[in-house]
């Protein structure tokens, strides 16, 4: 089984073109840079790993994700290689997305690309590590 589950941020804006011939169609690619689990001392933090879309994913690609947008994807891993310019054999691996999702809300993301909110001030906790609500809100939670 060939299936790759990520999360993480776009390192710079998507890469969108259109294939050549008749049937052309959007390719979008990106990088998506990775946290990883566990960190040892001196060691990279994130992986930088490049994804490619095709057609419909890509042009919600294009569209909607901007550098820093924190996504979801899955797909599978792809791996080829050419021959550069100065004649010596290159390999790439690649994540060919299949299914895509924002991991973050808008108001989070835009936040996250350097636009400073106001401070939200943290609400009180109990022992077992719920919010305990205020005194006079009650009245306006749908739900009691």
């Amino acid at each position: 089984m060939n299936k790759v589950c990520l999360m993480g941020r776009l390192t710079r804006e998507p890469d969108t073109r259109y294939s050549q011939g008749e049937n052309s169609m959007m390719i979008t690619r990106y990088t998506l840079a990775v946290d990883r689990i566990r960190k040892r001392e001196g060691e990279a933090t994130a992986d930088f790993i490049r994804c490619v879309e095709f057609g419909k994913q890509a042009e919600f690609a294009g569209k909607y994700f901007r550098q820093g947008t924190k996504i979801a994807v899955s797909g599978r891993i792809q791996t080829g290689s050419y021959v550069n310019r100065d004649g010596n054999k290159v390999y790439t691996t690649d994540v060919v997305v299949y299914d895509q999702e924002f991991a973050e809300s808008k108001k989070a993301s835009e936040q996250n690309r350097g636009q400073q909110e106001p401070p939200v001030s943290e609400m009180p906790v109990d022992a077992e590590g719920f919010m305990t609500i205020p005194e006079g809100i009650d009245e306006e939670l749908p739900f009691t």
